[in-house]
């Protein structure tokens, strides 16, 4: 039995735009990260391939979650 969400519940749809809220946010600090850390002389190069290879996965998971909540279109 399907029932409607209680005023001060969120929809499956609102938690998902919320985490990819969340996860585009880390997305961004990351990108910045990699930028600051890029600029440093002494920057470790395994440092900086550990978050390229977490913002990488970041990606991955904004990409399944908007596939979630986009809608199919059949061409």
């Amino acid at each position: 039995m399907h029932r409607e969400p209680a005023s001060h519940e969120m929809s499956h749809d609102e938690i998902i735009r919320a985490e990819l809220a969340v996860l585009r946010a880390a997305h961004r600090e990351l990108d910045r990260e990699i930028a600051e850390l890029s600029e440093q002389k002494l920057a470790s190069t395994l440092t900086v391939q550990r978050l390229k290879k977490k913002k990488l996965a970041l990606k991955d998971q904004i990409a399944r979650l908007e596939d979630e909540v986009t809608p199919d279109i059949i061409a």
